[in-house]
This record gives structure tokens, sequence and C-alpha cells, in this order.
């Protein structure tokens, strides 16, 4: 472990910096939610904001770490085991608290039992787990996934399958019949009756669909400038599973365009996105999902800049798209994934990762971006520095690269870093060093006319991010005054 290394990354699902010992309240949630989660390390004796190495005192190592394993056995349950590390960095002292992914959760805080004191990581904060992510987490102890429960609202032989049916039977060349459902654990028999798992619920085209999943649906919108508002198009996607992938792929390439060049005689066409990573990334986004959420559906946008694609649910913790080449695979829905592959959604296990790194090497000027934005996963696919040659950018830092540094004091203020501009950012960070900004001042700050200026300050106003306050020549923006960093 490099401590130099370590201190550039920022917080965020498996990282915490803790400047001193802190509160046992506030060490036992992230103990538990990192225990719930992927695991994760918890550094004491760095300071966050700004990132500094400020140390412990050598002479109290050894009461903290006592101190943190007594906290860790007396008020987190089932038991987690840390392991306590002590590290020299340039005369400084630090403590790295590792804790590792339990195989016993859901872990919460004994004093407030399962329902009140089960948390979870969220990007860089705790948060309180509702019974939705309680059950998951039960389920992931048993090893059982959502999606082969058997469900008993409704018998199998009254079940609308003939759309699922005939799309299993156009791919695979197979009928869908009752034998071959039952190999993929499609149907349960249970007391001399045969009922559906919710994966063929998903699968197929009936009313009971609608009723326990109305929110198994992607919702596309096409809208105009940069950040979401008006819409130039929309649809909603509310189809049989197998088939709401490939609806909206036909929504994104109907909005993006595509080009042609010449090599001698032939032609060449190019898309403006590298359309083979966005559709494993759909691809992802459905079979990945996490059904089991509430009230949460799938959103393709595409945006003048950029199209983004949002899924219900976390990232697997064994999955890490930093390294995409690694030819990883995880899978949360076990029952549909067979099915998935049988129509060749899935073309071969953990090569989705591979084909998408493939396919950005030969687009350099398209960033992709992945978050998690509250319980979500989102992939970005950023148009940058577009137009430039490679001659123009050399040595020259790129706009992302310059705000990307500044991910760490905006975390605070929106979780939904990678939906703001560079426009918005500024504002932003101006507002955390200034506290208000004028109209005129925001003018002279972004270099552009005032209309444009308006657009951008009003559009913050919009989600939510800044108030707006006096009258006339007297008006000015602030942050809004209840945004706080819930860790």
């Amino acid at each position: 472990m490099k401590i130099s290394e370590i201190i550039k990354q920022p917080e965020g699902r498996k990282i915490e910096f803790k400047e001193a010992m802190p509160k046992k309240s506030e060490l036992n949630k992230t103990i538990v939610a990192f225990a719930n989660d992927a695991g994760g390390q918890l550094f004491i004796g760095i300071k966050d904001d700004p990132r500094e190495i400020v140390g412990v005192d050598e002479d109290h190592l050894m009461s903290i770490e006592e101190e943190i394993s007594n906290s860790i056995h007396d008020n987190c349950s089932p038991v987690i085991l840390p392991d306590i590390m002590f590290f020299n960095h340039q005369g400084r002292h630090i403590i790295v608290v590792n804790i590792y992914k339990g195989s016993n959760p859901p872990y919460y805080i004994k004093s407030k039992g399962k329902v009140n004191g089960t948390y979870i990581r969220v990007g860089s904060t705790n948060r309180l787990a509702d019974n939705d992510i309680i059950e998951e987490l039960e389920r992931q102890k048993r090893n059982i996934s959502f999606d082969s429960l058997t469900v008993y609202a409704k018998e199998f032989a009254d079940l609308e399958l003939s759309a699922f049916k005939n799309h299993f039977e156009e791919i695979t060349g197979e009928k869908a019949t009752e034998t071959v459902l039952k190999k993929l654990n499609l149907i349960v028999r249970d007391q001399n009756r045969k009922f559906p798992t919710n994966a063929l619920i998903l699968l197929s085209g009936d009313t009971l669909k609608g009723e326990l999943f109305p929110y198994a649906k992607i919702e596309c919108a096409r809208f105009k400038g940069t950040t979401p508002g008006n819409f130039i198009d929309q649809k909603t996607i509310d189809i049989p599973l197998s088939l709401q992938a490939e609806e909206a792929y036909k929504f994104i390439l109907r909005h993006i365009s595509q080009g042609s060049t010449y090599e001698g005689v032939y032609r060449k066409d190019r898309w403006e996105y590298p359309v083979i990573a966005i559709r494993e990334i759909i691809r992802n986004a459905v079979i990945h999902r996490d059904y089991s959420l509430r009230g949460k559906d799938i959103k393709v946008a595409v945006f003048d800049d950029k199209i983004e694609i949002t899924s219900p649910g976390k990232l697997m913790p064994t999955v890490d798209f930093n390294d995409l080449e690694a030819g990883q695979s995880d899978i949360k829905n076990k029952t549909l994934a067979p099915v998935f592959k049988k129509l060749g959604i899935i073309e071969q296990w953990g090569n989705g990762l591979q084909l998408i790194a493939e396919e950005l090497k030969k687009y350099p000027e398209i960033e992709m971006r992945w978050s998690e934005p509250g319980i979500g996963f989102r992939v970005t696919f950023l148009k940058t520095d577009h137009g430039q040659t490679p001659s123009d950018t050399v040595g020259k830092p790129s706009e992302k690269t310059k705000y990307a540094t500044d991910h760490d004091r905006l975390r605070p203020i929106t979780t939904d870093y990678d939906r703001l501009t560079n426009e918005q950012k500024k504002i932003l960070l101006y507002l955390l060093d200034h506290e208000q900004i004028s109209r005129r001042e925001a003018v002279k700050i972004l270099s552009l006319g005032e209309t444009k200026t308006k657009e951008i300050l009003n559009s913050l106003f919009d989600i939510n991010l800044i108030e707006r306050k006096g009258k006339g020549r007297s008006t000015y923006y602030c942050l809004i005054s209840n945004i706080q960093n819930d860790k």
C-alpha cells in the first residue's frame, strides 16, 4: 500500500478519511456499511478537505486501536473482524482499518436493531437501509437471487407468454415448452401445482407483470441541450424483459448521427458514439439491475454532449469498471442470466466489459465515466475535446481533467457530479469559496453573454442546488442552505 497514491483518491464506496478518531456512532455506521457492501478502508490521520496527512500521536496508537476493536465488537452485529494496521508516512502515523465484505449480512448497530441500524455505503456516505435493501442482504446471505423467488399469485398455466415464447423460438430455434422452462428454473413445482418465478413474470407479457413490477421498464428521453429539462422525444419501453434492451438501443440510434468516410474506393461508416459499448451497457442495465427495488426504472437519456444510462441497484462488489479488460463476471439475477445467454443478449460470460474497452479505443474523443448516484449505477458517454486534433491537446489540461480534481469539493453539494456541465461546476465552486454570486459576476467568470449565463443559473436553480435572493439589480444566488453531506 502506497499512502502517497491512496491520498490522491476521492472518498467513495471503499475509502473514507478521518482526521482523528471519529465518534463511535460514526465509526460503527461506516464499519457496518463497509461490511454490508464491498468492504472498505478507513484511514485515520488523514484530513479529507483539503486532503492532508496530519497523522496520529504515536503515543495514542495502541489505545485508539483498542478503542476501535472494542467499539466494533460491542456495537456491531453479526461479528465483524477488522484488520487494523499502522503506517508511518514521512514521520506521521496513520491508522488503517480494513473491513472485508461480510458473508453474513445484514450487519447492523446492535442498539438500534436490524430495521433501524442497518447501513449501506452509497458513494462516500453511509445511508440507513430500507426494507427492500435489508431483504436483499438477507437473500445474499442465503445465496438466493430475487428473480428465482416463487410467485404464488398466479399459476404457470394461466400466464400470458406468447411474446416471450415467439422471441425464444425465433432466436434459439427451440420451443419454450414447459420442460424447457423448468430446466431454466422459470417454473417451480409446489404442492403438486406449478408456479412461475419472478424471472418468468418479468419475461412475460402478463398483466401480473404490470401489477408486481410496474417499474420494470426503460424510460428513454432525448433532451434539448446538456441538462435534463425540455425533451425532444420520449419513449417508455414496457414490454417483456428480453425485448427491452433492443428497443432502448434503437431509441439511441435514432438520436445520434452516423457519418461516412472513404478509404480509397471503400466507404466506411462511423457513428458519433461507440455504439457497441452503448449496446453492452444497455444489456448490462437490463440483466444486472436490481428488480427488488420498488419505484425505480432504467433511464436512458440522450443530450447534446452525452448519453447516460442509469440502472437501479448498486454495482456488484466484485466488478470494477476501472479495469474493463480484466474479463470480470458476476451475476445478480441468477435465473434471468442463463435465459439471456440462450437469447444471445449475453454473448460470453465476462466478455461484455472487454468489448466496451475495445470499442472505446476507437473513440478517443469519447470518455466513458461511471458513478453511483443514490442506489443506482450510471454510465455516461461524454464528448470531450471534440474537434481538436491530438496536437491541439498535447501538454494542455482539458476541461474534463481540470474539473475532475474538484470532484471532492463538489461531493457535499451533489452526488450527480457527472451530470453537471463545466459552466455549472464553475458557478458551484465559486459559491463554495465566496458564498454568493451576482449575475454580473457570473457573466465575468463564465466569459459568456448574459442570456446564456442566466440559463446556466436557472438550470442550477431548477435542480435545487442554488437559491435566488434579493430583487432586481440586487438579485444574487447562493447554495441551498439545507444541502448537507450525510456522513
